[in-house]
């Protein structure tokens, strides 16, 4: 017998040696595959600002709290540098971390702050999980399992309470988090917090943090005038740093003239009137005064957007230009340090400097002009997700959709479905404000089509943590707009979104409700759109009587209105009732029949959800080779369409066609990578891989069950 370790592998069949993977189609037939590569090291933090001085006792004391606790608060007000000295202080620490992760809590940032699905979705993703729980408090369960034993540094930005970074904590007592936060978070002293309450910088360091920036030449020059900017600054970081970017980018101002304008700007604190804080909009507004005409016009109407970050491309939206000319007005803001470049093209605002932008784009831009921009950048969100739609599942992208302004380039190949998914990915948190802003602006329309347009991201991505928000603004956008089939559509939708968070009593409230609907005006198609829905429900509830009856229905108005697709999803379901009722000789015949339809019209991931049901049923009749060749193509097929959930899914078939044929170790094998794979996704069927594989521990020998 081979000394080769092994290890269980997503294929068929068994295990892995030695980086190779052993495959069992029918049993005895081995085949070797490259085994999956490594879950990924996060890395997540980002580089500590170059201007950063001074704070040496502050480091110090983070380094004595480290020893002791795993939670570290610092706290302090706005702008005074708390971000900059956790960054600095981290930078020390993370060479022997087993991962560094960073988030923006968006405690005083627009909208809404991050919520922690959001939050524990990214950090998840880092660390290669895919499907992640729409419950917070499932999510932070798997967090911590994934956490457990690991040595992790994480970085929480701007916390706006105790109850927001709780379900962040890490598993385990080896992970370290550091959080910054404008309030005291006394509340998480529960937890065995530190706290380091941090203040304004002292006259030295603020005058170092100055010499930095514009050079000590300059800064010793008008030492005098460099107190007195440090002073009229509060000795806030940011303020130093903004005005010090201001004199850095002009040769010929003096310190004196920087000092004389922050005392004249000190005239105008009204807007950003924040106790403690009256230097910071003194240094914006005096900073702001001296942007040529397009920069200023483009940090105005950045202040417009509720995005966590931007690029070139929103900033030309904004504009109504070419991205290249945005993206030079864009690094002149980040030059003058009224952005903070992100790095791969991607930008943010300090909460305080995205507020005085707001303020400007009010004081400064008309009604007329500041909807056009905002409306623009809507647009450009709109065609994109519309363009992946199409793309992804065109079957859906049958909805209207209206601009005002003329298109502007995609973000991805139009052709490319993994550039599209990959851009839905990654802008998924973009979208979801976009929804939200064109709700608060007014705009059902664009509300509800945005939502429209989104499906892919919840469809492939299974990102359930925004389903709520963005399903409620649709579909209210919908009502609002009168448009009855995108009142429909936007029913059926979101009753499924519903569906896929376990809320099945508000789904099938829907679902009635697009029914009625659609009984109103005569829409068969729309009926059966609404009975297929309700039939889901029904069968996830084990109402097997009623999930037939509406599946039975929709398939009769689906064949009369000529629905080839339709009808033949339907007749999937209808096997899946009858498999679920012992039935599988009745469930052949309607698969046999959606698989060819589907392969018909191209449908090649449908192909491969009939083909694992037929592989299921055929494991029933006792037609083994049949069924094997069935959930191989299928396991194919899912992996080529990067369908993890029904990797997963056909994995645990192929376990129970193991044991069908009474190969119980080649079961185990498959029911533990299904099991891996659910686990990643943070999927419920977890807990039923669990039961079968304490059934199969009970008649394997020890040896057997211990490999893998």
């Amino acid at each position: 017998m081979s000394d080769r370790p092994t290890h269980t592998n997503s294929i068929t069949g068994t295990a892995h040696l030695s980086g190779s993977v052993v495959q069992a189609r029918d049993i005895g037939e081995v085949h070797l595959h490259p085994a999956r590569p490594p879950a990924p090291v996060p890395r997540q933090l980002p580089a500590p600002t170059a201007a950063f001085v001074g704070r040496e006792e502050e480091l110090s004391v983070l380094d004595e709290l480290a020893a002791t606790h795993r939670l570290l608060v610092v706290n302090g007000p706005a702008g005074v540098g708390k971000t900059g000295l956790l960054l600095a202080w981290a930078e020390r620490r993370s060479a022997d971390r087993d991962g560094q992760l960073f988030a923006d809590l968006r405690g005083n940032g627009p909208g809404e702050p991050a919520g922690a699905a959001e939050t524990l979705g990214g950090f998840l993703r880092a660390f290669g999980v895919d499907r992640i729980p729409d419950d917070a408090a499932e999510a932070a369960a798997l967090w911590r399992s994934v956490t457990a034993g690991k040595r992790v540094l994480v970085l929480l930005d701007d916390a706006l309470s105790a109850a927001q970074v709780r379900h962040l904590l890490p598993g385990g007592p080896d992970g370290l988090v550091a959080v910054a936060s404008r309030h005291r978070l006394s509340g998480l002293g529960v937890d065995g917090a530190a706290f380091l309450a941090l203040g304004v910088l002292d006259e030295t360091t603020g005058r170092q943090v100055l010499a930095r920036r514009i050079g000590a030449r300059r800064a010793e020059a008008e030492p005098e005038a460099a107190r007195e900017v440090v002073a009229r600054c509060g000795g806030l970081v940011l303020a130093i740093s903004v005005v010090a970017a201001q004199v850095a980018s002009r040769p010929r101002m003096t310190l004196a003239e920087a000092a004389t304008a922050l005392e004249r700007e000190g005239e105008r604190l009204t807007a950003l009137r924040l106790a403690g804080e009256l230097a910071v909009q003194s240094a914006l507004d005096a900073s702001c005064a001296g942007l040529a005409r397009e920069p200023g016009r483009l940090y105005r109407l950045l202040g417009l957007l509720q995005f966590a970050d931007f690029g070139a491309a929103d900033c030309a939206a904004l504009l109504g230009t070419e991205p290249g000319p945005a993206e030079e007005l864009l690094e002149l803001l980040a030059e003058a340090n009224l952005v903070e470049d992100l790095g791969a093209g991607r930008h943010r605002f300090h909460d305080l400097v995205r507020l005085h932008a707001g303020v400007w784009a009010r004081d400064r831009e008309t009604t007329a002009e500041r909807a056009d921009a905002l409306r623009r950048v809507l647009e450009r969100y709109l065609a994109a997700s519309s363009a992946a739609e199409r793309l992804l599942t065109p079957n859906h992208a049958k909805q209207r959709r209206d601009y005002r302004f003329p298109p502007q380039p995609l973000p991805f190949d139009p052709a490319d479905q993994r550039a599209a998914l990959d851009w839905l990915d990654a802008r998924r948190s973009h979208l979801a404000a976009a929804v939200r802003m064109a709700a608060e602006r007014g705009w059902p329309d664009l509300a509800w089509q945005l939502a429209d347009a989104m499906h892919p991201l919840f469809n492939r991505l299974r990102a359930h943590e925004l389903g709520a928000e963005v399903h409620e603004l649709g579909l209210k956008g919908a009502r609002e707009d009168g448009d009855p089939a995108a009142l429909a559509r936007l029913l059926t939708d979101s009753g499924s979104r519903l569906y896929n968070l376990g809320r099945g009593p508000e789904a099938i409230a829907l679902y009635r409700e697009a029914l009625a609907a659609a009984e109103s005006r005569g829409d068969d198609k729309g009926k059966a759109q609404a009975l297929h829905g309700i039939g889901r429900i029904h069968r996830a509830a084990d109402q097997l009587d009623e999930a037939q009856q509406s599946f039975e229905q929709a398939l009769r108005l689906r064949l009369d209105a000529g629905y080839r697709r339709g009808a033949a999803l339907t007749r999937v379901t209808l096997a899946e009732v009858a498999v679920a009722r012992g039935l599988p000789d009745r469930a052949v015949p309607e698969l046999l029949l959606a698989q060819q339809e589907l392969s018909d019209l191209g449908e090649t991931y449908e192909v491969a959800r009939a083909l694992a049901h037929l592989g299921a049923a055929r494991t029933g009749l006792g037609d083994h080779a049949a069924a094997a060749a069935d959930l191989d193509r299928a396991l194919e097929l899912f992996r080529a369409a990067g369908s993890l959930y029904w990797e997963g899914r056909t994995l645990e078939l192929l376990g129970e066609l193991a044991e069908a044929r009474d190969a119980p170790e080649q079961a185990r094998a498959c029911y533990e990578e299904s099991l891996a794979r659910y686990q990643r996704m943070g999927a419920p069927d977890a807990d039923r891989l669990g039961v079968a594989l304490g059934r199969l521990s009970a008649v394997l020998p020890p040896e057997a069950g211990a490999a893998g």
